[in-house]
């Protein structure tokens, strides 16, 4: 009966907090109040504390975020684009759609709101390409697949990495709001695993169609991709990741754990911190939906690395989660890292 008592005594020890609207003032102290409260509220508060604590730990880790969905056709490009400025993340990794999007808008092209109920035969005919409720210029998007590989056509024959084709790509831009523009500043690496899934893989086909039969000529590496993100693993103290969806990025990131035990013949770390904030739900056994729990299982999250899922859609809870931490100042006096890449993909990391 004692141990029964001590049992309910401690499970019911913490009430559930009404929120208080009236003495919320910042989104920050919506968040803030978000964990005292329950359902997804407490989850988007508890993302939120994983976050705050990788970025303030003293052992300083290195914050990759990983990035899939319509995020650009959603708003949030000036979001991503802020932490990256800030500093609060040092590498990215994403879908090839996600960068394309931004670029196009780089470019002076727009995401134009629209209809889930259009007559998409209609948009086809009027060369109008539909995301969800958004519309883009299907004109445009062809026009800037032409550009990039136009732009890659410069660089010298060889093999390159995702991060070094983007890396070309970003420093032609000149849009001080754009994601890749602000990365190539900041010294952040950007990689995309599934570059060939995506409007910039088209680009790049139309140059092989251009190139197929030169005996010297551009070659995607993908398997360098895995060396480099690797090399970003084993030169870090510490890992956290901030998974925005799921897909492709969030595996690769989470492989690259892996890879590193695997390639070097070292203990599988695991990343220290881990939040997602996703839709997709683990019981139908697809990759977006797996778990963080389930990764421990791996090695690719620590057994008592910190983490929390919060499963809200990302045009709603990124800008929270964004907001929490720039509100807070978590940017402030973190130094930025710096990345020395040879061509051979190993890399200097300070």
């Amino acid at each position: 009966m004692a141990k029964e008592r001590i049992s309910r005594k401690s499970l019911l020890s913490k009430p559930v907090s009404n929120l208080d609207l009236n003495s919320i003032k910042t989104v920050s102290d919506l968040v803030e109040a978000f964990k005292g409260t329950s359902i997804q509220a407490r989850n988007i508060g508890l993302a939120a504390q994983v976050y705050e604590n990788m970025l303030t730990d003293r052992d300083r880790p290195t914050v990759i975020l990983g990035l899939s969905g319509p995020l650009i056709a959603a708003g949030l490009r000036k979001v991503i684009r802020d932490l990256v400025d800030l500093g609060l993340v040092d590498v990215i990794v994403s879908t090839g759609a996600v960068l394309y999007q931004d670029m196009y808008q780089a470019r002076g092209y727009m995401h134009y709101a629209g209809s889930p109920m259009a007559d998409d035969a209609v948009l086809r005919d009027l060369a109008i390409d539909r995301i969800y409720d958004t519309y883009v210029d299907e004109l445009k998007f062809e026009e800037t697949d032409r550009y990039i590989s136009s732009v890659v056509e410069r660089m010298e024959a060889g093999s390159y990495s995702s991060r070094e084709v983007i890396q070309t790509l970003s420093a032609k831009l000149s849009d001080e709001e754009s994601i890749l523009r602000t990365a190539y500043k900041r010294g952040i690496p950007v990689f995309s695993p599934a570059l060939n899934d995506s409007s910039i893989g088209i680009g790049l086909t139309l140059l092989h169609v251009k190139q197929k039969d030169n005996d010297e000529h551009f070659i995607l590496d993908s398997i360098k991709d895995n060396f480099e993100i690797v090399e970003v693993i084993l030169r870090s103290k510490k890992t956290g990741v901030l998974y925005i969806g799921g897909g492709t990025p969030k595996n690769w990131i989470n492989d690259a754990e892996v890879m590193a035990g695997y390639a070097f013949n070292t203990d599988i770390k695991g990343h220290s911190y881990a939040l997602q904030l996703t839709t997709d739900v683990p019981h139908w056994g697809g990759l977006s939906g797996s778990t963080l729990d389930e990764a421990r299982s791996w090695g690719k999250i620590q057994k008592k690395a910190t983490t929390a899922t919060a499963y809200v859609e990302a045009s709603i809870s990124l800008p929270l989660i964004a907001s929490y931490a720039m509100q807070r100042g978590l940017h402030r006096g973190r130094r930025r890292l710096k990345f020395k890449w040879e061509r051979n993909g190993k890399l200097s990391l300070s």
